[in-house]
């Protein structure tokens, strides 16, 4: 389903270059759920930007379902987006003054569902995510938790292919952080999407397929990071 070969994007801050991604490789079956750790500013950001093609990588491929991303055009980029990915963003990306059963909504009525519908198939996503009781209730009304579940409904609503997500369970306690890891774990293996999580949360990690950490553009093997254990880079195929 998603493939990176040898991928590297550079940036350049304060006069110098930073690679935050250094020739990764990493592979991703469909019906399987991978978790990304690493501190912030390790380029866990660019990776999963470099996976939803709104960042072009300088060498390397990044293929989805046999496409390349570089290839396709900008209007290919907005359609592969809306059909194929859910982003769940860590900054929510919540319209204000909207409610949160059309927030959730609001991806299937931008890929031109009417809005009657596009309520209806939001509604049980928001049900599961906990949010039964505050679906008419606005962003400013809402806690940043819940704000996190309503933009995790709208990722979901389409169906994806391939869910991104970057900190998903930032802003939720325990409880809810592990059901929310559930359900996409969930969601993996019983209708074949593949998932990429960026995580600070090594709990959450320990509930996916496999575990890595991005260092210094390097992507790394998670169980190597143990303590006693050498670091190794290694290259990550799926399936």
């Amino acid at each position: 389903m998603l493939e990176l070969e040898a991928v590297v994007k550079h940036y350049r801050a304060a006069g110098e270059e930073v690679c935050a991604v250094d020739g990764i490789t990493l592979h991703v079956s469909a019906g399987e759920i991978v978790s990304v750790q690493g501190p912030s500013g390790s380029g866990k950001t660019t990776l999963l930007l470099l996976i939803a093609g709104l960042l072009t990588p300088e060498h390397g491929t990044v293929r989805v379902a046999g496409r390349d991303l570089a290839e396709l055009s900008e209007d290919q980029v907005s359609d592969y987006l809306l059909r194929d990915v859910g982003f769940i963003y860590q900054s929510y990306r919540l319209m204000s003054r909207v409610s949160a059963l059309e927030n959730a909504a609001l991806k299937l009525v931008v890929g031109g569902m009417g809005l009657r519908e596009a309520k209806v198939r939001a509604l049980p996503w928001l049900q599961r995510l906990g949010l039964a009781d505050r679906l008419e209730h606005t962003p400013e009304e809402l806690s940043g938790g819940e704000r996190q579940r309503v933009a995790i409904a709208r990722a979901l609503t389409g169906e994806p292919r391939l869910i991104l997500a970057d900190e998903p369970t930032g802003n939720l306690d325990t409880a809810r952080s592990l059901e929310t890891i559930q359900l996409l774990a969930g969601l993996a293996h019983e209708r074949d999407v593949a998932v990429v999580l960026v995580t600070h949360d090594a709990e959450a990690a320990r509930l996916t397929d496999r575990g890595y950490v991005l260092r210094d553009g390097k992507l790394l093997d998670g169980r190597a990071q143990e303590p006693g254990l050498p670091r190794a880079a290694v290259r990550l195929a799926g399936g």
